[in-house]
């Protein structure tokens, strides 16, 4: 059995794009516990939080856990989900007309393996103006996720463009997050319908 150990939308539908099945289920990790790291260490810190915490209540049974947390880095300042709008806007601001870095780590274990890694993918954003952060902003699409905004969604229109792992920067690297499942045994695509009408 395979189980993300995440409640985020994004990550479920990123990882079914491998053609697995899978359960998810939250881990309840307290990620302040990451504090006080680079930000590569705390993308991964966090990545392995959540899936040992979620590891350890299925304890012998050989479930594999995945997990993974994602920073928006600027100046080397961790821009998270922003408390409420003005919060997003200033964020946004932060952003418009440069390159930020999306750090995400993921983590897959099965209680006594583990794979880890932390991708790195550089983002750049298109000016923009005070209102349309406003205006984005109000669409409530930056309230849960970091940095402010979502590549996949409306934010995407503020991308200039990237040089690196588009979904790395949704929060799930897949290519990578395939190579790890390999480890454990998963095979892309084995038993699935994606290729059925």
């Amino acid at each position: 059995m395979y189980v993300l150990a995440s409640a985020s939308p994004r990550r479920a539908e990123l990882l079914s794009r491998l053609g697995i099945r899978f359960e998810t289920e939250t881990s309840g990790f307290d990620e302040t516990c990451a504090a006080g790291k680079t930000p590569e260490e705390y993308v991964l810190a966090a990545a392995k939080g959540k899936a040992e915490a979620v590891s350890a209540k299925r304890r012998g049974s050989g479930d594999v856990v995945i997990s993974a947390d994602t920073a928006v880095v600027l100046d080397g300042d961790i821009l998270g989900k922003p408390a409420g709008e003005d919060d997003a806007v200033r964020m946004l601001m932060r952003l418009s007309g440069r390159t930020h870095t999306v750090f995400t780590g993921v983590c897959v274990t099965n209680g006594e393996k583990t794979v880890s890694f932390v991708n790195g993918t550089q983002v750049d954003f298109l000016p923009l103006s005070e209102a349309e952060a406003v205006s984005y902003a109000a669409t409530g699409e930056p309230a849960d996720k970091a940095g402010a905004y979502g590549i996949q969604g409306a934010g995407g229109i503020f991308v200039k463009g990237i040089r690196g792992d588009y979904t790395s920067v949704m929060g799930l690297p897949l290519a990578q997050t395939a190579a790890a499942l390999r480890e454990f045994g998963f095979v892309p695509f084995e038993n699935n319908d994606l290729t059925k009408n």
